[in-house]
């Protein structure tokens, strides 16, 4: 059976660029961004239910055209002389049938004005960036109902809510 879920598209490069906290990491270590970006959106792909396929140009990074997953999202480095931009074109084009939605996050709205009016919904990295955010809050709210229904002889009732959230995290993967 395919995979119908709703996609998210996200250009890599751009949302580490957008996000305050990953441009001040990246400018120190942009494996270190990368890794948290991904990290968060997957917390976020957890939740939403949306499949994330996050592109990066790979002109910065090893690995021309390959694809993998880590933390169960996607990531795609675009083949040589590709850009993020159209990769994420030729992506739209594979992904899009009628019973699934592509929502493309991207600062880049110029570039992909092809996309867009194919009818993939375009969400700006400020935009992705409240949605991650709440749903962290939403995934944070949902860790501490548990812990405080929970009674103090449990298991859960000692651990420190560091430990629940990385066990949550694993749960999930």
């Amino acid at each position: 059976m395919r995979d119908v879920r709703d996609v998210l598209l996200v250009d890599g490069y751009n949302m580490i660029g957008g996000w305050p906290e990953l441009f001040e990491l990246s400018q120190r270590d942009l494996q270190e961004a990368r890794d948290r970006l991904l990290e968060r959106l997957a917390d976020y792909q957890a939740f939403s239910g949306r499949k994330v396929i996050v592109v990066f140009d790979a002109y910065r990074v090893p690995g021309l055209g390959k694809s993998y997953s880590q933390n169960k999202v996607a990531m795609v480095f675009t083949k040589e002389k590709e850009t993020a931009d159209e990769c994420i074109e030729r992506l739209v084009g594979e992904l899009s049938h009628r019973r699934r939605q592509v929502y493309v996050a991207t600062s880049d709205m110029v570039e992909q004005h092809v996309i867009f009016g194919q009818g993939a919904l375009r969400v700006s990295a400020r935009e992705l960036l409240i949605q991650v955010e709440q749903s962290e809050k939403e995934i944070q709210a949902q860790i501490a109902k548990r812990s405080e229904s929970s009674s103090r002889n449990t298991l859960d009732s000692k651990l420190s809510p560091e430990q629940r959230q990385f066990l949550e995290r694993w749960r999930r993967q």
